[in-house]
């Protein structure tokens, strides 16, 4: 059907809209990157895995990477292509079939490496191998997103590494940023360079992770394409890859929900939604943080008891499944709807059925302003979860 992507006003359920427009920006973006830095860019299923979208995505890119077998799989089977694959810890029981599943396989310590090289190897004779390196410095506030903060179990540090690598290992893998801009990434690579250099004449190819948010608007892509072209001058021999999650899915979209009840307590207004913070937007608990809404202004608990302000309650029955508070330009009614913006990347991958509340439909609005529903979740998907 045709929508409105201003007021939405045509649906009546809550659901995941990807605008397509926004996406191939971001995807011509990344492109441009890529091909000017002479650098592989490759998606990350942490932040993003809708594959009903990725013949758009094979239009830009040519791979993909995954944390566990069924990301492998994925990326395998629905993408087409091997994955890039890295786990803090494989399995006996998955080590052979993420081995086929892949091109390249990171392994987190020189004790997981010294566990399966020879599974991996046998399972899957052209898969590159690849160490994590704990690069020691991270700029990344939030402890919780921090991959180097203190007693992190991600990667080896230098102190750790052989002087002499193993012959079969090709690359190396860091991942230190999280929404950054390639300021950070300058200063990372500076303090990489410092402690790792000595090694890096010894692999073939370096993963520089995610975390690099080049489709943010006032990301300086320049200087990014500077850093890695300089970087590959140093290096000429090093094949240069990198993997975000949040750029290729950054402000596509948005949550569309609808306003089921209105309460009041302590002269505080609560607009309860038929979606929930702690099932489809677990990130703003975590962080946390607030997302926009559209039509709203975020303002403090001094103006809570303010005209038109509301809180912003899931249909939980987690007492903490709120959020506020936003003010709004009218008094709100049950029925309308609320829109919530840049509810794509690291949402639908990290839902959950707590309660069995009805999972969002996913959508996909196409440049021509028709929808089509991606996915439409029943009881059965819920049901099945505890088979």
């Amino acid at each position: 059907m045709k929508i409105n992507p201003e007021t939405y006003s045509e649906l009546a359920c809550p659901t995941y809209i990807l605008n397509e427009t926004k996406l191939r920006r971001n995807l011509e973006i990344i492109s441009r990157v890529s091909r000017l830095a002479d650098v592989e860019i490759i998606l990350a299923f942490k932040a993003y895995a809708l594959w009903r979208t990725f013949p758009i995505f094979r239009e830009y890119i040519g791979a993909t990477t995954a944390s566990s077998l069924n990301e492998a799989r994925l990326g395998f089977e629905e993408f087409g292509a091997p994955t890039h694959t890295f786990s803090p810890a494989y399995e006996d029981s998955e080590i052979e079939e993420i081995a086929r599943c892949s091109s390249h396989i990171v392994f987190n310590s020189m004790s997981q490496y010294e566990r399966f090289r020879e599974q991996v190897r046998q399972a899957n004779r052209d898969i590159s191998i690849g160490l994590r390196l704990n690069p020691e410095y991270s700029e990344v506030a939030t402890l919780l997103y921090n991959p180097c903060a203190p007693g992190t179990r991600f990667g080896i540090a230098s102190d750790k590494l052989p002087k002499k690598l193993p012959d079969d290992v090709k690359g190396f893998h860091i991942h230190c940023h999280c929404e950054s801009g390639s300021d950070v990434f300058a200063r990372t690579l500076k303090h990489f360079e410092a402690r790792f250099s000595p090694w890096l004449e010894q692999v073939e190819w370096m993963n520089f992770g995610g975390g690099h948010l080049m489709t943010r608007k006032d990301y300086d892509i320049q200087n990014l394409i500077d850093i890695l072209t300089g970087f590959r001058q140093r290096y000429p021999h090093l094949k240069i890859i990198m993997e975000p999650g949040s750029a290729f899915a950054w402000q596509t979209g948005e949550l569309v929900s609808q306003i089921v009840d209105i309460v009041e307590h302590d002269g505080i207004k609560t607009a309860i939604l038929n979606v929930s913070f702690t099932c489809h937007m677990p990130d703003c608990l975590e962080m946390p943080y607030q997302p926009e809404v559209r039509r709203a202004k975020i303002v403090d608990d001094t103006n809570a008891r303010s005209p038109r302000v509301y809180r912003l309650g899931g249909n939980s029955c987690l007492s903490g499944d709120w959020m506020g508070y936003w003010q709004f330009d009218h008094d709100l009614q049950v029925g309308e709807n609320i829109i919530f913006e840049d509810m794509l990347h690291y949402t639908t991958v990290k839902t959950n059925m707590f309660n069995g509340i009805p999972h969002p439909d996913i959508a996909l609005l196409h440049a021509d302003g028709e929808l089509e529903t991606l996915r439409r979740f029943t009881y059965e998907d819920y049901r099945s979860r505890m088979d």
